[in-house]
């Protein structure tokens, strides 16, 4: 009999009681884990840090907790963490050893924990005001599906000739006491810039985003860039998710015990591009937005609106070198 895939959005089930994984009850409400994993935590003390929700309300890190049976996380949610804080210890060389796939489950792990209590808390707030929480059928489409790709980690379930994440991993001179953490939860784009890396993953288009940029990343990929050159690598990766418009499709295949989920093509019965129009204006936005530590202001880097300012390549399109970079820490 194949595994079955636990679908929490059908029902709309958010509650304490039932692991969020698997599905399966639990024997207390207390069954929890920390959504930012105790060892991530502890390296960059951000227990007691600030994390804003969307509904403007002040948790800390961790405050953030989803709960999950004690089965789950010895067999199969405890693995994986070791493996990646072992990775992580490594710096980026640890990284770049790390498979794929594990980065991905981890970050979307991660990013999944968020979405829950980012739920919770939209629920919670719209019974407080007698009001039924709504949400937007292409979001419960893109989380939906992100939860059923995060059952790789605990289910024999293989993904068919494709990724369904982009991944870009740089070596970055960073500070080292900094934690440079930026979600995206509508777009599901996640960036870390820590120890001597920075990684952007775009966790659900089916590998798009990696062939937009492969120009540009091919063109970097084995250097070390300065912080600022990797904000805005960043910068571009977050704004490109944005102008992607297809909500991808799977055809789910069980095949004796072992589910198999092979992605429909992107392109579909559409004949638009994959991405909308890159607008430079909106660009500078999240530019300024993503070298906030360097104040640059919107007017500056679109003073050219034809060419944004850059930190990775020139008026001339060479290549900018960290070591040449100037700026306040």
């Amino acid at each position: 009999m194949p595994a079955q895939i636990y679908s929490p959005f059908e029902k709309f089930n958010f509650s304490n009681k039932q692991c969020f994984l698997s599905g399966q009850a639990l024997n207390s409400e207390e069954e929890k884990i920390q959504v930012f994993p105790q060892w991530l935590m502890s390296m960059y003390k951000l227990e007691d840090q600030p994390f804003k929700l969307l509904d403007e309300t002040i948790a800390t890190y961790k405050d953030l907790k989803i709960p999950c049976s004690a089965f789950i996380n010895d067999e199969f949610l405890e693995p994986l963490e070791k493996d990646v804080a072992n990775a992580f210890s490594a710096g980026y060389e640890g990284i770049k050893a790390l498979d794929d796939v594990k980065l991905f489950q981890w970050a979307a792990k991660l990013l999944y924990g968020i979405i829950f209590n980012e739920i919770q808390a939209g629920i919670r707030m719209m019974h407080a005001q007698g009001e039924e929480f709504n949400i937007s059928q292409s979001i419960i489409h893109k989380f939906s599906h992100l939860h059923m790709m995060l059952q790789s980690i605990n289910l024999p379930l293989h993904f068919e000739d494709f990724k369904p994440f982009s991944l870009f991993l740089f070596k970055v001179d960073n500070n080292e006491a900094e934690f440079g953490y930026r979600d995206e939860i509508n777009t599901q784009t996640f960036a870390l810039r820590i120890k001597d890396f920075g990684l952007v993953i775009c966790l659900q288009d089916n590998g798009a985003n990696a062939m937009y940029h492969r120009e540009i990343f091919e063109k970097i990929k084995e250097d070390t860039l300065h912080p600022i050159q990797f904000e805005e690598f960043s910068g571009r990766v977050f704004y490109s998710n944005y102008l992607f418009n297809r909500l991808p499709e799977y055809n789910i295949l069980p095949v004796g015990d072992e589910i198999y989920i092979e992605a429909m093509p992107l392109r579909g019965m559409s004949s638009k591009p994959l991405f909308d129009d890159w607008m430079n204006k909106t660009y500078g936005q999240v530019l300024e937005n993503f070298w906030k530590n360097w104040g640059f202001l919107l007017l500056e880097i679109i003073k050219n609106p034809e060419k944004p300012m850059s930190f990775l390549f020139d008026a001339d399109g060479n290549k900018i070198t960290a070591e040449s970079i100037e700026l306040p820490n």
